[in-house]
């Protein structure tokens, strides 16, 4: 039988997602994900929080949030009071429901201030167990290695994708999209590029994340680009160490 109170609940909320797993030391005994479409309840991601939270034999959680309710700063920016307002700029924000987030990566000396709906905040709280809040930005950019004068690192989700392009390994630009359709995704990642002037010649690429999922990008994206690596395959930012 297995010792009660030893588990470890991850949380990971995407856009109209939510997928988790349930861990003991090294090892994943269960594992789920969740996605709302035509078929199931608009609320199917605050049902299946509820119905995840209602156990009681964990002994931590660990959430991480790809909401693309953001803001990129240099991490010596401290002026917090402005959060709301910065992530505004890229998303609508509502304060009355949005719990204000902050996450710091001393790795790339920046940080991201960004957002987590109040109710899921307030019902993961409720559980009184040691719990860490972090963004799928951070948590994706710490794991990044970056060798050459310029790269792009995709991580892609379900319906989702974000991405870091550095440039002499410098973060020179983050974002993260929504999307129902992957030549979306493609035109996102290629315009960006232009806009940075990072030709697809001498741009080195990696993908992470769903790459199964996501193989019409992946393949198209290969007619543009001439350097890309895939690292992983699933849900990465859930894996245990």
């Amino acid at each position: 039988m297995i010792e009660k109170n030893m588990h470890k609940l991850s949380l990971l909320f995407t856009k109209d997602g939510l997928q988790w797993h349930i861990s003991k030391g090294k090892s994943v005994l269960q594992e789920a994900s969740y996605f709302v479409n035509e078929e199931t309840s608009p609320n199917l991601v605050e049902e299946k929080l509820d119905e995840i939270l209602s156990k009681d034999d964990y002994k931590e959680i660990t959430v991480f949030s790809a909401l693309n309710h953001f803001s990129l700063t240099p991490d010596t920016f401290a002026e917090h009071e402005l959060g709301y307002k910065l992530i505004s700029y890229n998303a609508p924000v509502n304060e009355e429901n949005e719990e204000l987030m902050l996450s710091v990566n001393k790795k790339y000396s920046v940080q991201f201030y960004y957002t987590f709906p109040k109710n899921f905040y307030k019902k993961i709280k409720s559980k009184k167990l040691p719990t860490k809040f972090n963004f799928s930005g951070e948590k994706f950019l710490n794991s990044i290695q970056v060798r050459n004068s310029k790269e792009i690192h995709i991580n892609l989700y379900h319906h989702q994708v974000e991405f870091f392009a550095f440039e002499n390994r410098k973060v020179v630009l983050y974002n993260n999209l929504d999307a129902d359709s992957e030549v979306d995704f493609l035109y996102f990642i290629m315009f960006s590029l232009s806009k940075i002037n990072f030709s697809t010649t001498e741009t080195y690429f990696y993908i992470y994340g769903e790459t199964t999922e996501n193989e019409t990008f992946i393949s198209e994206l290969r007619k543009f680009v001439k350097n890309i690596k895939l690292k992983d395959a699933g849900c990465w930012m859930l894996e245990v160490k």
